[in-house]
């Protein structure tokens, strides 16, 4: 088939039949308490099951990783046999689904930590919100001054990411996705903008990827590095992360997972009416430093997709908001049946703006 959106693909461990991704996209519809996955969020996965991949929403690796009201977790049982209802729900229609495992760091509020403040690389606020629901209400809730995480905390996290992995296998996933990107935990150790510690992970580059680097070391031990993608963000400036050496350090961070052997990287470009243009040479270069597969994800459309891939410069595109409004995404970009617009609710709710969007065969 010559469309390159639909040319088959070995990820890793996985055969994907297209180069389409569902990129993760937060929405907030766990059931309380507990923030457990339930039919709601199994019927909204199943009905995009026509991705080549899905990437699940962000999902906190533990209670100190949330920022945000009813986002999912992986650390309970009960949340265990919620994804497993999802999971189950996405292979029955013949789909393919990975587990995007989450640490907010700063990116929090302490309402989510028992009056505690949020954990960073170091004591530095963010200048950003998070969506909180209080009373029943949801609203943005700026982000205090967090506390820096001791030296002898950090292999904790680093434990939490790979027992977070180890639930997701138990959950059916078909494999894990470590987010590394937007300004989240990781992210926060990668920028110097973010990163101001003294020891041995904090100063140069080699220091500043060293979590990430543990963390894809320990998760690729406990589920396979085939079953391992990486997300981080290159060219994302927001929350006070507009550090002038990221982008030597993306790449110094792309060659230590190509040595670990993770099946993918996965590039978060942003998707603002002013976000910076991706230059060639970046991609050129992280094709240099990595041999595995790339994905990016921004703002993409068919034409977009389908000239990176044409030249080589992508494995595969990931659509976030059409996925929302267009369940049979794939489908209609297949054919060029137009596509419906998306209403802009993401956060929290009800069916309504989540599973009700129908396919193009109902629509018409």
């Amino acid at each position: 088939m010559s469309d390159p959106l639909f040319r088959p693909l070995t990820l890793g461990a996985l055969q994907l039949p297209n180069r389409i991704v569902m990129a993760p996209m937060t929405r907030c519809r766990s059931s309380q308490p507990g923030d457990v996955p339930n039919a709601l969020m199994a019927q909204y996965y199943a009905q995009r099951a026509g991705a080549g991949l899905i990437v699940s929403e962000a999902t906190q690796i533990s209670r100190q990783g949330q920022g945000y009201s009813f986002t999912p977790g992986i650390y309970s049982a009960e949340q265990i046999d919620g994804w497993r209802r999802v999971t189950d729900a996405v292979h029955a229609a013949g789909g393919r689904i990975v587990l995007q495992l989450w640490h907010v760091g700063r990116m929090s509020h302490p309402l989510f930590h028992d009056g505690e403040s949020p954990v960073a690389p170091s004591a530095l606020a963010p200048d950003a919100q998070v969506w909180v629901v209080r009373n029943g209400v949801g609203g943005m809730l700026d982000c205090p001054v967090p506390r820096a995480l001791r030296r002898e905390e950090i292999a904790g996290v680093v434990e939490d990411y790979r027992r977070a992995a180890a639930n997701a296998v138990r959950a059916g996933f078909d494999g894990v996705e470590i987010h590394g990107a937007n300004g989240y935990l990781i992210d926060q150790f990668l920028r110097t903008t973010s990163n101001r510690r003294e020891d041995d992970y904090g100063g140069s580059t080699a220091n500043r990827t060293r979590l990430l680097r543990e963390i894809a070391a320990a998760v690729a031990g406990e589920v396979g590095a085939a079953r391992v993608g990486v997300r981080l963000a290159p060219y994302i400036t927001a929350r006070n992360m507009n550090c002038p050496e990221i982008i030597p350090t993306i790449l110094h961070a792309a060659a230590e997972l190509q040595q670990i052997g993770v099946a993918y990287l996965h590039l978060a470009e942003a998707d603002s009416d002013d976000a910076p243009v991706v230059p060639e040479t970046f991609r050129s270069a992280l094709r240099q430093a990595y041999a595995g597969r790339v994905v990016v994800a921004g703002r993409y459309d068919r034409a977009r997709a389908e000239d990176l891939l044409a030249r080589g410069l992508t494995d595969l595109v990931a659509f976030g908001r059409p996925f929302i409004a267009n369940p049979d995404l794939p489908a209609r970009l297949r054919h060029g049946w137009p596509l419906a617009a998306f209403d802009g609710g993401l956060f929290g709710g009800d069916a309504q703006g989540y599973t009700s969007y129908p396919d193009y065969a109902a629509a018409a």
